[in-house]
């Protein structure tokens, strides 16, 4: 019994250099993990972003197969087509993980037809709290979406993705 009371005197615990190792090695790790994480946050609601304005341009076109060509004026027109939610899709700019929305329609006139054009803008395309760096579009004519790097709102010109 002596033993044990004598060996647990003699037990030291960490020195203070092993604990500044240990402190360094977890904010090394974090300094490498956050920068990886908020990239994969981005490139996810990039992907997001592209699969909407491809839906989008799918419901606009099934829309305007029933209503003589017409384009759907909003998004709560294409909600009460039951074509997208409307828990996300319920105002005019809608922000969906961290992206903007912005619908023009444009409505026949004379030899010309309807149109519509959709671009996904990030909230924030800068920075540390940057939701996304690419700015994308779609339009009817468009079957694959626009997408540039550039600080403005993508257009039917950009590089399709």
């Amino acid at each position: 019994m002596k033993n044990i009371r004598r060996n647990r005197r003699n037990q030291r615990g960490f020195s203070l250099v092993e604990l500044m190792i240990v402190i360094a090695i977890i904010a090394l790790l974090i300094g490498v993990g956050i920068p990886a994480w908020q990239a994969m946050v981005r490139n996810g609601n990039e992907t997001t972003a592209v699969q909407t304005l491809s839906t989008l341009r799918t419901c606009q076109i099934g829309y305007a197969g029933k209503h003589q060509g017409k384009f759907a004026p909003n998004f709560a027109a294409l909600v009460q087509s039951g074509c997208i939610e409307g828990d996300k899709f319920n105002s005019e700019t809608p922000v969906i993980n961290g992206y903007i929305y912005t619908m023009k329609v444009e409505e026949p006139a004379g030899t010309r037809p309807a149109t519509f054009a959709v671009n996904a803008d990030p909230q924030v395309s800068e920075g540390m709290t940057a939701t996304g760096n690419r700015h994308f579009y779609i339009d009817g004519a468009v079957n694959q979406p626009k997408a540039t790097d550039e600080n403005r709102p993508a257009k039917a010109d950009d590089p399709s993705i």
